[in-house]
This record gives C-alpha cells, sequence and structure tokens, in this order.
C-alpha cells in the first residue's frame, strides 16, 4: 500500500506494528515512542502521527486531535485534515468546515480528499451550492480520482439536479468515451429532462458516439428525436441533427432502422397540412436527403418519391445527385407500402384539414371514397339520354318496379340483408324513413343533383353478379348540364350508355362520349340497346342492332353492344344479360385502378379546395359590399323614420293642442257670463251680510253643470275624432315604412325588416281620453270669498249697513252691479286650470307615445345595422387575415399536393396505370 493510501485511510500506523501484529497497537506506539525519546535528536512527529489514528479509529478523538495538533513537516497538513476529520466526526461541523478550507497545498490527492470531506459537510449542513460548487471544481482539477464522478451523479440525481447531472454526463462521455457515460445521457433524456436544453448541446456527444459505436448513436439520437418532437425546439433539433448527419459517412446498409422510421414519421409529420413552406423549404430537403442515405429497404420506395415529388414543386431544392439516385431506386427497387391504407391516410388528412378550416364536410366525397374502397363489388354505371328508357331497364333487372318516374339524382343500388334508404349530401348523410320518402325523392326536381341516394335490399341479380348499379338522371341540355350529372363518372369500373334503338348513336350521343372521356379516359364504355320491341320485325331489328354496333365499334373498337326490350320474355334476357355483364366486366388490376380512382379523387379535391379559397375571398369582398350597402340604405330608412317620427308627433300633438286651446277660448268665454248671469240671485229683500256665501255656491255649482253637460261631451267628441285624425296619421306612416320594408327585403332577398308598429297606442288613448272625460269634479273655487278690495268693501258694508233699513237699497244695488259687472279673470283661470289638469298629464305623455308606436321599426332598423357593421368588420378581419397570410390555405393545400405526388410516384407511375387528372 502505498503512503497516499494509507494516509487517506488512516492507516500509517500499519508501518510500525506489521513485525507485532499480536501486540496491541497503542503498546506498540507507546514503545517506539519511549525507544525514539531515548535519542540524541528524538523525532516524534510520525509516531504522534500514528498514535492519533489509533486513537481516531477508537473514537478518542480529542486525544486524537491533542497528537495532531503537534505534526510539523510533511504531515503536517496531513494532520490538520485528519483534525479536521475529527472535528467533523464529534459534530462541529463548523470547526471542521473553517479547518478544511484553511488548508492550501498542492498535492492534488489530500486537495481532492479535502474536498470531498467539503462535500459531505456542505451536504450534512444543507449548503446545497456550496456542495454543487465544491464537487464540480474537484471533477475539473481531479476527474479521474476514484469515485468522483460517480458521487456527484448519484448526489446529482438524489438531489434531482438534472442540469449538473446532464452536464457531468455528456462531458465524462466525451472525455471517457465511455458507453456508460452515453447510456446514463441516455437514460436521461428518456426520463424527458433533457427537453429544455439546446439541442446543441448534445450534438458533439453524439457526433463522437458515431465513431464509437454505431448502435448506441442510434439508441441516444432516437432517444433524443422522441423527446424534442412536441417541444418548441424541435425544428432546431431538426436543423442540427440534419446537418450532423449530413456529416457523417453513412449509408443503407448501416441498417438505421429507427432512424429510418423518425425520418418517415417527421416528413408526413411535416407535410400534413399544419406548417408552412417558408418554414420547411430549408429544412425537408436536407431531411429527404439524410433519409435516402439511410433508409431502410421497405422505405426506400417510399423516400425516393418523396424526394421526386418534393422536387417536382420546388426544383433545384435537391442536389441532382440525390435526385438521380432517387430516380434510379423508384425504378429498381420493389415498393413494400401498404398504398390503400397511405393514399386513404391522406384522403383522410385532406378532409379533416377542410374540416378545421370551414371547408365543409365534404361528405359526397367521403362517401364516395368508401365505396371504392370496396374492392368486392363491380360499380356499373347506367347512363343515357333522357327517354331511353334507362329507369324501365333497372326496374327490370332488379326484379321490381323500385322507380315509377325518371331519376333525379345519382342512386346506387346494392345488395343487403334489408331493406335501407340512405340519401347523401354534401354535408350529412340521412337515413331515409321508407319507400314512400325515396319516391318523394326522386320527384324531387329542384336542387335534386346535391343528392346521391343509396338504395340496399335483397337483389339477387346484384348479388349473383357481385354488382352495385350506379344510375344516373337522363342526360340532356347544354355540357354544363351534363357535367353535373357524369361528375361521379369516375366512380364507375364500367359504364352501360342505354340507347333508345328508334334513334340509336346520334351525333348528342357521340357529344356525351366525348366528354365522357375527358373525364375518364380509362373507364370502359358499352351499349344497351333498349326498346327493341318497338321495332316494326325481326329483321329490321337486326338491320338496327348491326347498324348501331357498327358505329360505336368504329368509334370505339372495344365497346360491345347489346339489344334488349323489357317486354322480351324477362328470364331468358336476364340470362343472355348476365353473359354479357360478365363478358364487359374488367377485373384486371381492379385494385390499381380504384387506387387511380381515389388519386383522382384526392387531386379534385384539393382543387375545388383552392378554388373554394378564391370563392371564398371573392364572397368576402362581395358580403362587405353588399354589407356596406346595406347599412348605407338602412341608415336611409332609419333617418326617414325618424323624420315620420317626427312629422307625425308635430301634427298629432298640434292637432291635439289645437282641440284643447279651442276648448279653453270657449270656458274662458262661458264662465264670466255664468257667474255675471248671478247677479239675478240677488234681490232686495236677500241677506246683505250672508248673500256672497249663497251665490258663491251657486256659482260653482253652475260652473260645473257647465262643464259637465257642455264642454265634456263636446271636448270627447272632439278627441274621438283627433284619435281617429291620428290613426289614419299612423296608417299612413305604417304603409310608408311597409313600403320601405318592401324595398330593403328585396335587398334581402327574405322577409329580414318587419316595420310593424305599435297601434295599440291608439287603444291607450281611447281608454284614457274615455277615462277623462267620463266624469268631472270641479273643486269648490272661491269666487265672492276672495279678498279683493270690492269683495272686501262690499261684505264689510253688507254686514254694517245689512240691518238700516235705508241703507240696504244703497247696497243691493252696489252689490248686484258689481256681480253683473266683474270680468272673472281670475276664477276663470281658475276653472281652465283645474278642467285641464288631467289632461296636461295627457299632452305631456304623447310624444312618449308616438315614439312607443315607432319603436320596433326603430329597434329593428338599428339591429339590422348593427348586424351589417359586424358582419363587415368581421369579414374585413378575415380577408386582411387570408391576404396578410395567403399561406395559411395554400400552403397546407401544395403539401398536400407533395404528397399526393409521390403517391402517383410509388403506384400508378410504377405500375403502369394511367393517372388521371
Amino acid at each position: 500500500m502505498t503512503l497516499e493510501s494509507q494516509l487517506i485511510k488512516k492507516s500509517y500506523y500499519q508501518m510500525y506494528i506489521n513485525e507485532h501484529e499480536n501486540v496491541q497497537p497503542i503498546r506498540v506506539l507507546g514503545n517506539a515512542y519511549q525507544e525514539e525519546l531515548q535519542k540524541d535528536l528524538p523525532d516524534l512527529t510520525s509516531i504522534r502521527f500514528a498514535q492519533g489514528e489509533i486513537y481516531f479509529h477508537n473514537r478518542d478523538f480529542e486525544a486524537a486531535i491533542f497528537k495532531w495538533e503537534n505534526i510539523a513537516g510533511e504531515l503536517e497538513l496531513w494532520a490538520r485534515k485528519n483534525i479536521a476529520d475529527a472535528y467533523y466526526e464529534t459534530g462541529l461541523l463548523s470547526n471542521a468546515e473553517d479547518l478544511y478550507l484553511s488548508i492550501d497545498t498542492n498535492n492534488l490527492t489530500l486537495k481532492t480528499e479535502v474536498a470531498l470531506q467539503l462535500f459531505s459537510l456542505y451536504i450534512d449542513r444543507g449548503k446545497r451550492e456550496e456542495a454543487v460548487d465544491i464537487i464540480k471544481r474537484t471533477i475539473d482539477s481531479n476527474p479521474d480520482y476514484p469515485n468522483v464522478t460517480a458521487i456527484a451523479s448519484a448526489y446529482f440525481e438524489d438531489q434531482q439536479d438534472w442540469d449538473n447531472a446532464i452536464e457531468l454526463a455528456v462531458n465524462e462521455a466525451r472525455r471517457t468515451g465511455s458507453l456508460e457515460w452515453f447510456e446514463t445521457v441516455n437514460s436521461y433524456v428518456k426520463k424527458g429532462v433533457t427537453k429544455s436544453l439546446n439541442p446543441n448541446y448534445f450534438i458533439q456527444a453524439i457526433f463522437e458516439l458515431y465513431s464509437l459505436d454505431q448502435k448506441k448513436f442510434e439508441e441516444l439520437t432516437t432517444s433524443l428525436w422522441n423527446s424534442y418532437k412536441n417541444e418548441e425546439s424541435y425544428f432546431t433539433w431538426l436543423k442540427e441533427v440534419n446537418h450532423l448527419l449530413l456529416n457523417l459517412d453513412i449509408s443503407r446498409n448501416s441498417n438505421f432502422q429507427y432512424l429510418s422510421d423518425l425520418h418517415y414519421q417527421t416528413y408526413f409529420g411535416l407535410i400534413n397540412g399544419d406548417y408552412f413552406i417558408k418554414t420547411l423549404e430549408d429544412l425537408v430537403p436536407d431531411l429527404l436527403t439524410n433519409w435516402l442515405r439511410l433508409a431502410v429497404p421497405k422505405h426506400t420506395v417510399l423516400v425516393s418519391a418523396a424526394v421526386l415529388s418534393w422536387n417536382e414543386l420546388f426544383p433545384t431544392s435537391i442536389s441532382m445527385s440525390i435526385v438521380s439516385e432517387a430516380e434510379n431506386l423508384i425504378s429498381e427497387t420493389e415498393s413494400h407500402i401498404d398504398e390503400l391504407e397511405e393514399c386513404l391516410h391522406l384522403f383522410d388528412a385532406i378532409i379533416s384539414w377542410a374540416q378545421t378550416h370551414d371547408m365543409g364536410e365534404n361528405n359526397h366525397l367521403k362517401w364516395m371514397v368508401q365505396q371504392l374502397n370496396n374492392f368486392d363489388t363491380h360499380h356499373l354505371l347506367i347512363t343515357g339520354m333522357s327517354g331511353s328508357g334507362k329507369s324501365t331497364f333497372v326496374n327490370s333487372i332488379l326484379g321490381e318496379e323500385i322507380q315509377d318516374s325518371p331519376t333525379s339524382s345519382l342512386v346506387m343500388f346494392k345488395d343487403y340483408d334489408d331493406l335501407n334508404i340512405y340519401e347523401i349530401t354534401d354535408q350529412e348523410t340521412v337515413r331515409l324513413a321508407d319507400f314512400t320518402q325515396f319516391q318523394e325523392r326522386m320527384d324531387r326536381r329542384r336542387n335534386a343533383l346535391e343528392s346521391i341516394i343509396e338504395f340496399q335490399q335483397p337483389f339477387p341479380f346484384l348479388y349473383e353478379q357481385k354488382l352495385a348499379l350506379i344510375e344516373t338522371p337522363g342526360l340532356k341540355g347544354s355540357h354544363q348540364d351534363r357535367y353535373e350529372v357524369l361528375q361521379y363518372v369516375q366512380m364507375a369500373d364500367t359504364l352501360l350508355f342505354v340507347l333508345d334503338a328508334n334513334a340509336p348513336f346520334a351525333e348528342t350521343e357521340k357529344s356525351i362520349l366525348s366528354q365522357i372521356h375527358e373525364l375518364a379516359p380509362d373507364i370502359p364504355v358499352h351499349f344497351l340497346l333498349n326498346k327493341m320491341d318497338t321495332i316494326v320485325n325481326e329483321q329490321e331489328a337486326i338491320r338496327i342492332f348491326d347498324e348501331t354496333r357498327s358505329k360505336i365499334q368504329s368509334y370505339l373498337p372495344e365497346a360491345e353492344v347489346f339489344a334488349y326490350s323489357s317486354q322480351y320474355e324477362r328470364g331468358q334476357q336476364l340470362v343472355e344479360l348476365k353473359d354479357f355483364i360478365q363478358s364487359i366486366k374488367d377485373t384486371r388490376n381492379i385494385a390499381d385502378k380504384r387506387l387511380a380512382k381515389l388519386l383522382f379523387f384526392i387531386r379534385t379535391t384539393i382543387s375545388k379546395l383552392l378554388q373554394k379559397r378564391i370563392d371564398v375571398e371573392n364572397q368576402l369582398i362581395e358580403s362587405v359590399r353588399w354589407n356596406e350597402e346595406v347599412v348605407m340604405k338602412l341608415n336611409g330608412a332609419l333617418n326617414q323614420l325618424k323624420d315620420a317620427e317626427s312629422q307625425k308627433t308635430k301634427a298629432i300633438t298640434r292637432s291635439y293642442r289645437a282641440i284643447k286651446e279651442t276648448i279653453q277660448n270657449e270656458i274662458s268665454i262661458a264662465v264670466p257670463k255664468i257667474l255675471q248671469e248671478c247677479s239675478e240671485l240677488i234681490k232686495e229683500d236677500s241677506n246683505i251680510s250672508t248673500i256672497h256665501l249663497e251665490i258663491n255656491d251657486v256659482m260653482n255649482n253652475r260652473i260645473q253643470d257647465y262643464l259637465e253637460r257642455e264642454v265634456m261631451p263636446k271636448y270627447y267628441s272632439s278627441l274621438q275624432e283627433w284619435i281617429s285624425s291620428a290613426k289614419e296619421e299612423f296608417e299612413q306612416g305604417q304603409e310608408f315604412l311597409n313600403e320601405m320594408a318592401e324595398g330593403l327585403n328585396s335587398l334581402y332577398g327574405e322577409e329580414r325588416i318587419k316595420t310593424e308598429c305599435d297601434f295599440k297606442v291608439l287603444d291607450d288613448w281611447h281608454r284614457d281620453t274615455d277615462r277623462m272625460t267620463s266624469r268631472f269634479q270641479l273643486e269648490k273655487v272661491n269666487i265672492l270669498l276672495r279678498n279683493t278690495p270690492s269683495q272686501f268693501l262690499l261684505k264689510s258694508a253688507g254686514k254694517l249697513f245689512g240691518a238700516i233699513s235705508q241703507n240696504k237699497a244703497m247696497v243691493y244695488k252696489k252689490y248686484k252691479a258689481f256681480v253683473k259687472n266683474d270680468s272673472y279673470s281670475e276664477p276663470t283661470e281658475i276653472v281652465i286650470e283645474r278642467f285641464f289638469q288631467q289632461f296636461e298629464l295627457f299632452e305631456k305623455s304623447l310624444e312618449r307615445d308616438i315614439t312607443m308606436f315607432f319603436r320596433q321599426p326603430l329597434k329593428i332598423l338599428n339591429e339590422a345595422i348593427e348586424e351589417s357593421l359586424t358582419q363587415i368588420t368581421t369579414n374585413q378581419d378575415i380577408l386582411k387575415k387570408m391576404n396578410t397570410n395567403p399561406e395559411m390555405f395554400r400552403d397546407p393545400l401544395t403539401l398536400f399536393e407533395v404528397r399526393l405526388r409521390q403517391f402517383e410516384w410509388t403506384t400508378i407511375a410504377g405500375k403502369g396505370v394511367q393517372t388521371i387528372y
């Protein structure tokens, strides 16, 4: 054992007792101590150091410290370290820390041992930062010291200090080239604790691992790849790992199965429509280049097709050497992919994207793809000119009267155990309740072609022939009209064109066949010459059949013709028809042909979605323009409505005030006369002292009587006429609003604006006027009891001279003259005020009532304006977003087209099946 090992383990004392193994060590050292004392120049340092170790091992730390305090020379610093160890053991951690820190040595072993002790001490004292700092400095200075990195790694893991744990593992892996440390790094990646680190942090390590062990390289790279997948740094990782792989000498012979799978998953994940092309254009070319270099056999064709399709849409983005290699590989290598599954997956991705971006359900396309995926059934599409007897022919072979009139929708008849009828629109699939509903759909003409009918029930003929019949509505009209019917022709495996034997294969049929060939150049077309029973004799029938077949075959050499009549004996005809259908059923390469049709529908879908983007933008622009026009007209209507309301308010209130003023004038004239006439009540024998009280009562009674008998009836009659006049004003206003609403609704194209005014206002006025004019009780007015100077003098004179007969005549004359000649202006004003008091409230409410009459139309117009303004703002925001980021829509569809082209490379082109455009 070396000296340093002895000092570390505190076994320095062993060199004194090797020859005295059976004697207590303390005795051996005691004897040696005494012997050394006998010398002229005794050196007790080493013996004391050894004695301290014995005391330490026997936990006599005080004695140990005493021995080590007097050590000098080479062992002095070790002795100080041991003293610190003793303090540590006795729990004097602060003293131990100070002493450890005071040791300044160039001895790397001693320095490391002190650091490890400090590390343990810091852990015990809870000084985490100091513990991390001391162990990291120790590793930097002496990384190869036994167990130091293992101790640090265990501590970091225990503390879940993953940053330091990862740093240690990566540094040690690179420093030592130890696969064990690379395994540690990989374990951290799999734990998910490395995700926060920049991908560049690991690149050099995995680069160095490649030259050490390619299998471990693939494992660590795969773990890192998977860990970054859902992180913000994913694209940074892809760029870093692409750059790394480009600089490695990689070939497909390396058999990097996991990396090949990751490239496959990553590539298709990038082009699924979620990312912009500007994000991918610098990334995908390198990704495909690396994938081609390391692809396992099952991916060779797929990656070659991916390279070629990407290069088609983005020329020069991939080096020509890689493109050439891809061309060679795709022509020489057999494909191992499930073509149908991949194709359906692409279709589902496009449909899902369309739904997410509010581009419709595309239910028609989904239904058609489902039908094409049924390889056990041959699709026979039956079409022909209107009046050719097509529906009658279909009924005859189905065995019952399914249709009693020409079909208006596309119908697929399928054999099934039970009766099920479905109507498929672009938005949804609805199950029809019964046969009656089916007939109603067949009788429908408007928008009939927007629906597809799937009719399921037991059909023996279809079951035996493994057929599904697709019947179209009769063809007629223009090229565009026929396109609406023939747009589903790609669903067919074979097309049977029904001709009328009375006018077979004219120029119209040739034009239609030319259009069919444009839509579906690969579909075999054959003919059924119908209504043969209408030909006058057998020789003529044979002549017409031969001439028709000759014309057809000169135009379509491979076309077959079958003569048929629903009036002939059914059994024999069906036997012959079965043979004919079997002869025209081309089942060769049916899977490949159906795959070509699926790719056609995918291409059609992409094109339609691109056009829909243009249509949406145009619709938004038109909607903004239209709503702006609507707002302008609505504001004009609103202003007209407010003007009408103002005019009606002025006219009606003016009319009311005129009536009121008339009545008021009549009262102001009549009341003074009534009061003056009360002078007749004053007689010479009247009691002058109380006459004013009596006359005042009579005056009030006469006014009350006048108001009730004359004024109220007249006022009531005038108010009824006024209400009738107001009604006419309101009706004129309603008529004006109706005309205005009609104009606005013609703009909307529906009954959107309803300007119904509130005529209940008139009922309220009738009720209020009835109540106010039914009865009136005048509160007693002080007419002769007021303290005017004249009244005061007369009343005083009456009381003073009333008992004196010679003065009574004089007072009588004066009193009578006063009553007769007074103007009574003040009492009249009081009477008018009290009479009209309740009518004042009514008058004040007139403006509010008229406003209520027009309130609903006003509300409707304001709501319509607000709705249009909101729609304008919304559409302008959408347009701005569309124009600011056109790639949001265009890029995903472009990437779907890349995927489509690579499928065409891997399937159609490789098998010689014609691509359908």
